[in-house]
């Protein structure tokens, strides 16, 4: 048997693949909370984290936090937890840390307010100081990969996905990062590739410079392929490899086309993303009756088909099956990674690239340089409550020196704290108004609104974001139709009761004790100023009765009651419409609405029901609000009975108006 070679990382990633669920942030916080109560069970206090797995495994379950059966329930329960440890919300033991008890409480309350420099949602403020606190360990070096993404991009003002995928992980002390950074620079002037600077990295490691002159050395056998492989899992996972190496260097070295069928059958044994690699790579067509007719005219001329030697061949077969491993393996991180740095709300990942929103990135373009000094150092603060300059001194919060680089960036001078709203306000609308254009065109908001109608989950987390539930989703689609219909006009975003990454997509459900969307109006074009309370709901039916018809009312209600004086009315939308919904929407016409101790109430209120239907038509047709605020007021003073109610005054007045 061949002399094992260790497989060595040379690469970092944050948390465990194991761990990539939908819902990512209120996964965690989900999770944190179920492991609080779990921890505070008289049966579970102080016992060490080996001996509760299995248990934790179970008290998921019956949380509905996870389904089906594991067939080992620690291993489970140990990769669902590891990536909350690694970012110092629990501790080596799994209990909740001081940072993971105030994102509890910040959920539990639901206060988000931004009250820090970077106008950060106080929950996503946490995980920014959790991530720049955070390391791993790699081939016995110790990195910090938020700032040393940080760093890359103050340097190079943004990374494209290949540069995050393939080449930031590779970032292991300073010596790696600056020479990643020479070779970007590189890359991008067109003078290297970004392959060549990934297996220049491989193959400076000792590891790989031994496997490598072992294979140039010896007779190929199965026994050596699984050695050279260094398979991070198991060498076993590698023994496809001989018999591909077999065959192509049969079809390469002796112009045998009658090993290229079985060259193209070999390759489907290789694992994972490498097979892919391999294919695209060797073969110039997928066909089985070309490639048997073709022969070797069949295989992609390039570095291998055209090695003029064993050597020679047997040096390009190395490096490219390193490459595609590391590839297929950094691949996988990519994914993860993202969803880590995405909970911060400064990462903006867009257009295929990878950057800070405005100001985080003008804060750490100015500190990434003294904060690179501790990113190969472990911070001993990580589950302590630590302020940012606790974390570098370098990150001393100074509101004026932040305002006068924002001036700097947009050509004017910014003084203070209302100066600089104004200008990442604006600078917000344009990113949000140029989303729409791309991603959500008004034609796709009409196609979204018929997968809610269907519950294509799947679409729907596709093409707006796996971040989110689906009711978060409907909510976040119907603010951006009301948005449309209003000519654009109106701070939706401020309207919009919804948490959103940097990004500007839906990261978490409406908090609750209020209406989904508060719109506000001006008069103009016939309409009397006021206030549009939006309810979104996917609940239909009984459920609709059981869900809707008190919180819809009592929000309107309480709005009223807190703003005497204002006209205010609410439109209820949702997929389908249940009748005793719309019946009990109308009496609230009537209604008198008090305050919970009695001491004053209201006088009737407004509420109209508005299937999706309606308002895919209203997009269709290029109805206005004004428009649909007098259809909404002859329907509200219509006295019609309720079962043809809503078809006659709603849905056939928006159907003719759209016809016209």
């Amino acid at each position: 048997m061949a002399n094992d070679i260790p497989y060595k990382s040379y690469c970092w990633s944050i948390g465990t693949t194991s761990y990539r669920t939908k819902n990512f942030n209120r996964s965690i916080e989900r999770q944190l909370q179920l492991m609080r109560e779990f921890r505070l069970k008289p049966e579970n206090t102080g016992r060490p984290w080996a001996e509760l797995q299995k248990p934790y495994y179970y008290c998921l379950k019956e949380n509905g936090f996870l389904k089906g059966n594991a067939g080992r329930p620690q291993k489970d329960a140990r990769e669902k937890v590891s990536g909350l440890a690694c970012i110092g919300l629990l501790d080596e033991n799994r209990n909740v840390t001081k940072p993971g008890m105030m994102l509890i409480n910040a959920v539990k309350n639901g206060d988000f307010r931004a009250d820090n420099i970077l106008e950060l949602p106080k929950d996503s403020y946490i995980y920014l100081k959790q991530l720049l606190k955070t390391s791993v360990n790699v081939g016995g070096y110790t990195v910090r990969p938020f700032i040393v993404f940080l760093y890359l991009e103050s340097k190079l003002k943004y990374l494209t996905y290949d540069e995050f995928t393939y080449l930031l992980p590779l970032c292991t002390d300073i010596n790696s990062t600056d020479e990643i950074i020479g070779g970007i620079l590189k890359a991008r002037r067109g003078q290297s590739g970004l392959d060549g600077i990934l297996i220049s990295v491989i193959m400076g490691k000792e590891n790989y410079k031994a496997a490598y002159r072992k294979f140039m050395d010896d007779e190929v056998t199965e026994d050596l392929i699984c050695c050279i492989g260094m398979n991070r899992k198991s060498r076993s996972y590698d023994k496809p490899y001989y018999k591909f190496y077999k065959l192509l260097e049969k079809a390469v070295l002796e112009k045998d086309g009658g090993s290229v069928r079985g060259l193209f059958e070999a390759v489907k044994g290789i694992s994972g993303r490498q097979r892919v690699y391999w294919t695209k790579y060797l073969f110039g067509t997928m066909s089985k009756a070309k490639l048997e007719q073709s022969g070797c005219a069949a295989l992609k001329k390039n570095e291998i088909t055209s090695a003029a030697d064993i050597s020679e061949f047997k040096d390009i077969f190395f490096k490219k099956m390193h490459l595609f491993k590391a590839k297929s393996m950094l691949g996988d991180y990519f994914d993860l990674n993202r969803r880590y740095f995405n909970i911060t709300d400064i990462t903006i990942f867009e257009n295929g690239r990878v950057c800070l929103d405005i100001l985080p990135g003008i804060f750490f373009g100015e500190t990434a340089g003294g904060l690179i000094k501790s990113g190969f150092e472990k911070c001993p603060l990580l589950t302590e409550n630590a302020g940012m300059e606790e974390i570098a001194p370098c990150l001393k919060e100074d509101a004026g020196r932040l305002y006068t680089a924002l001036g700097r960036k947009y050509g004017i001078e910014v003084t203070c704290a209302e100066q600089a709203h104004g200008i990442l306000k604006r600078e917000k609308y344009k990113k949000f108004n140029k989303l729409i254009d791309e991603k959500f065109p008004r034609s796709q908001i009409v196609n979204l609104l018929g997968r809610f109608e269907t519950r294509d989950d799947e679409y729907l987390r596709k093409n707006i974001t796996d971040n989110a539930d689906v009711p978060t989703m409907f909510e976040y689609i119907i603010a951006i139709a009301w948005y449309m219909i209003s000519g654009r006009k109106g701070d939706v975003l401020s309207y919009m009761n919804l948490s959103l990454e940097a990004g500007l997509l839906p990261k978490s459900h409406a908090s609750g004790g209020a209406a989904d969307i508060v719109y506000e109006y001006g008069a103009e074009s016939g309409c009397p100023e006021h206030s549009l309370l939006i309810e979104a709901t996917l609940s239909e039916k009984t459920n609709q009765r059981h869900m809707e018809m008190e919180p819809v009312s009592r929000h309107l209600g309480n709005y009223m009651l807190e703003h005497p004086g204002r006209k205010a009315y609410c439109v209820f939308t949702a997929t389908y419409l249940d009748l005793n919904v719309i019946s009990d929407f109308r009496s609230r016409k009537n209604a008198e609405y008090f305050a919970a101790d009695g001491s004053k109430s209201v006088q009737g209120m407004e509420i109209i029901p508005l299937q999706t239907s309606e308002i895919k038509a209203a997009l269709e047709g290029g109805i206005n609000y004004a428009e649909l605020y007098k259809i909404f007021d002859c329907a509200f003073k219509s006295g019609e009975k309720t079962s043809s109610w809503y078809k006659n005054q709603i849905s056939c007045r928006i159907s003719a108006r759209r016809e016209t």
